[in-house]
């Protein structure tokens, strides 16, 4: 079974940063595509990041010079640098992956595969 762990969440100051990672076990040798997505109490799930195979990285507009999306392939690893961290983006973090090696959008409902996800707030 495939899996994927998210870690690094935590209780940050705003202008903080966290790293967040994504943990991929249980693949075929191929490396897919990892998005990250965000989601608040009470609203919907949210895409922040994506990178590919070929590391082309996609970002949302609120995040744009903030966030970096990185991935280490041998330790089959997908990280999400989160600089300068605001309240509003406080959230649960979770990682997903449609098998696929391209971004192909940001619809939750594109992809196949979650972690369980891993809370970042951002607090005085």
């Amino acid at each position: 079974q495939a899996l994927l762990v998210e870690s690094g969440g935590g209780l940050v100051q705003p202008g903080g940063s966290l790293r967040l990672s994504c943990v991929a076990s249980g693949f075929t040798s191929d490396y897919f595509a990892v998005a990250w997505f965000r989601q608040t109490p009470g609203s919907e799930r949210e895409g922040v990041s994506c990178i590919s195979e070929s590391y082309a990285t996609y970002y949302t507009d609120s995040v744009k010079g903030r966030f970096t999306v990185s991935r280490d392939n041998a330790k089959n690893t997908v990280y999400l640098q989160m600089n300068s961290l605001k309240p509003e983006d406080s959230a649960v973090y979770y990682c997903a992956t449609d098998f696929r090696r391209s971004c192909t959008g940001w619809s939750p409902a594109a992809y196949d595969s979650w972690g369980q996800g891993t809370q970042v707030t951002v607090s005085p």
